[in-house]
């Protein structure tokens, strides 16, 4: 494989500070580097912005660009809010649970755990919209490896018709998952 992992991964913010702020104080993310220029590097289009890096753990690097002449944020009402997400891994079930209480001490509105049967997780919103689930794996390997095996065949499947497809739905059946 070419790439060794995400380098980073970039949103927009509202407002840098409260954006370090929630993501420090509420997740424990340290705030590694903050970037602020008058000129966009790669256009060299002028556009003043902030741009702030937080470390999700083992090297991978949420960023987020405050761009205070730009219109308001807003979502792609084209797609549904649920869809797109920053999606963070924690150690078990235990610890997704203590972070839902913590959240909900916070007065955050917290979604779950929803049971995905690979994982179960919460939902939740950040300051500036952006979704969050934390998610704490529950699949065994051979479950994995089924579901690896018939990823191509149902991605054909999906591609040729636009219907659901229903080659993995033993996962959500607790007699069929039992025997994988």
């Amino acid at each position: 494989m070419l790439l060794e992992r995400i380098h980073h991964v970039a949103y927009r913010c509202r407002d840098a500070k409260e954006t370090v702020e929630f993501y420090r104080d509420v997740l424990e993310m340290d705030f590694v580097l903050a970037i602020s220029e008058d000129r966009v590097p790669s256009t060299k289009e002028p556009d003043p912005y902030m741009h702030i890096f937080l470390d999700a753990g083992q090297g991978n690097i949420l960023a987020f660009f405050e761009l205070p002449n730009s219109p308001p944020m807003d979502r792609d009402h084209n797609t549904p809010s649920w869809v797109q997400h920053i999606a963070f891994k924690v150690k078990d079930m235990a610890t997704l649970l203590a972070i839902k209480a913590n959240l909900e001490r916070r007065g955050l509105e917290v979604v779950g755990p929803t049971n995905h049967e690979l994982f179960h997780s919460i939902y939740f919103f950040d300051p500036n919209g952006h979704r969050i689930e934390l998610a704490a794996d529950t699949a065994d390997p051979e479950m994995l490896r089924k579901l690896h095996e018939i990823a191509p065949k149902m991605l054909e499947d999906w591609t040729r018709t636009k219907r659901t497809v229903r080659d993995a739905a033993w996962v959500h059946s607790k007699e069929l998952s039992a025997g994988v």
